[in-house]
């Protein structure tokens, strides 16, 4: 697996120039709000494809496929042998992702093109010779193993090239969501319905994300490699939009293309560790203990190229650079990712009254994302709230009325947050002045029911779906 060098990144802290005047609450919450729409904008999928994939032709005419940045690419491709082109595009990106490849790569017309795209909602117009899936997310449906069986079946009816040279181009465009819009279990005797309750049982379980990828690559006929072992024959290239943290690729969508680090015997090890298999439906449970498992293909046996083409660092950086402007002191602190999330808030407030204390105007930002748990699991199915929202309410709570002005902003780059319509919240000191809402905001928090309470204060952020998926943001601004 080749990973490109990432572009020349920002210093975690950067001095902007001083400001004139101080803002207020309300501007300060404005300011949040437009420190995240910018980073959105500024990580635009189709700018990024164009940066990173190009077709030029020589004065021959013959045409070379680039992948990288100018300068540094990491793969010259010809493409004077390639007959056909294979795409998969599957994720919460799956649809900007494919129109800007497709824009970028202006086949010639006597290129076979065929292709599956697997999404959340159909483009507006598919192009000829794909077909459409509309995937299941959190959990998947139907057309999740209706998608992952025609994924297979297009695979495996790739010809293999008579010559050295691959005469099949492979083109795999991940991002967000995967793992639950492209699903097909090992053993054909496992239902949709078992699939579902397996993966709703993983996400309910006490595991990390990486015990549960591990779960779901030995369970799976297309996670942990196994698309990439098909592909070994063809020349090969996987693009990313990652919601994973840095260096975790085959954590994205567990895996689908690239090796897996993990082992049977440590599927096994977890599903113990959880007690996992009394939660399963009985067809799950006879496939981990039937000793029949698959090992998943590891390092050396996958040749396939893969590239980021935007992660969470790239939607942090382009904040903490508007920021900047802004006339903020600006700092990045990631320490909380994956933490708890009054953890991760207590964390980041506790940072920001350090910073403020030397500093008149300042931005905090994290990128990634933080957990809410409940030892009463159907609290969290039943309430309507994400973990944006939650960490932004109970960060208002701990916020001084009477202090200096505070906005806090938590929220998704996909635009949603948790089971609500909402990407996340901006809150302030004074969001909860008056008479009960501090009370009020202490049982939305325990009933995981943040969203009309929210909703309430106005205090609501709505994108809808942003078609890009790079993890949190949380932004923290003092002034």
């Amino acid at each position: 697996m080749i990973e490109p060098p990432r572009q020349p990144q920002l210093p975690d802290e950067l001095h902007g120039p001083p400001a004139e005047a101080l803002p207020s609450n309300a501007t300060l919450r404005s300011i949040a709000r437009s420190l995240f729409t910018h980073a959105l904008t500024e990580c635009s999928i189709p700018q990024a494809v164009q940066r990173s994939l190009q077709v030029r032709a020589s004065s021959a005419g013959e045409l070379t496929l680039l992948l990288g940045h100018s300068g540094s690419y990491i793969l010259r491709l010809g493409l004077g042998t390639i007959q056909r082109v294979r795409m998969v595009a599957a994720g919460k990106a799956a649809v900007p992702m494919l129109q800007a490849t497709l824009a970028q790569l202006n086949l010639p017309s006597a290129v076979d093109l065929q292709g599956i795209l697997i999404a959340p909602a159909p483009p507006s117009a598919l192009p000829s010779g794909f077909q459409f899936f509309h995937g299941g997310h959190p959990l998947p449906n139907a057309a999740s193993l209706a998608a992952a069986r025609a994924v297979l079946a297009m695979l495996q009816a790739v010809p293999i090239s008579p010559s050295r040279s691959p005469d099949t181009l492979c083109l795999f465009l991940l991002s967000g969501g995967t793992s639950a819009m492209m699903e097909l279990p090992l053993d054909p005797a496992i239902s949709l319905e078992d699939t579902v309750a397996f993966h709703r049982a993983l996400v309910h379980s006490a595991a990390s994300i990486a015990e549960i990828n591990c779960v779901r690559k030995h369970f799976s006929a297309v996670k942990g490699g196994r698309l990439g072992l098909l592909s070994r024959r063809t020349a090969s290239i996987s693009l990313f939009v990652s919601d994973v943290p840095s260096g975790h690729l085959d954590a994205l969508g567990s895996g689908p293309t690239v090796p897996d680090s993990t082992t049977v015997e440590q599927c096994l090890l977890i599903l113990n560790r959880y007690h996992l298999l009394d939660r399963f439906p009985a067809a799950v449970r006879q496939f981990f203990l039937s000793g029949a498992v698959a090992e998943t293909p590891k390092p050396g046996e996958i040749n396939g190229h893969t590239f980021t083409l935007l992660e969470s660092s790239d939607l942090a950086q382009a904040a903490l650079h508007h920021a900047t402007q802004k006339g903020f002191h600006a700092v990045l602190d990631n320490t909380c990712d994956d933490w708890e999330a009054r953890a991760a808030a207590d964390y980041l407030l506790s940072r920001l009254a350090e910073l403020r204390s030397n500093h008149p105007r300042v931005c905090l930002i994290s990128a990634g994302e933080v957990t809410v748990a409940s030892a009463d699991n159907r609290l969290l199915s039943q309430g309507c709230g994400g973990r944006n929202q939650h960490f932004a309410l109970y960060a208002a709570t701990r916020l001084d009325p009477s202090g200096p002005p505070v906005a806090i902003l938590s929220a998704g780059s996909d635009g949603i947050d948790g089971n609500s319509s909402r990407a996340g919240a901006v809150v302030d000191q004074h969001s909860l002045q008056g008479l009960g809402l501090r009370a009020a905001a202490q049982q939305a928090l325990q009933t995981f029911h943040s969203t009309p309470f929210l909703d309430s204060l106005g205090a609501t952020l709505t994108t809808g779906p942003t078609g890009n998926n790079l993890r949190d943001l949380r932004i923290l601004l003092s002034a």
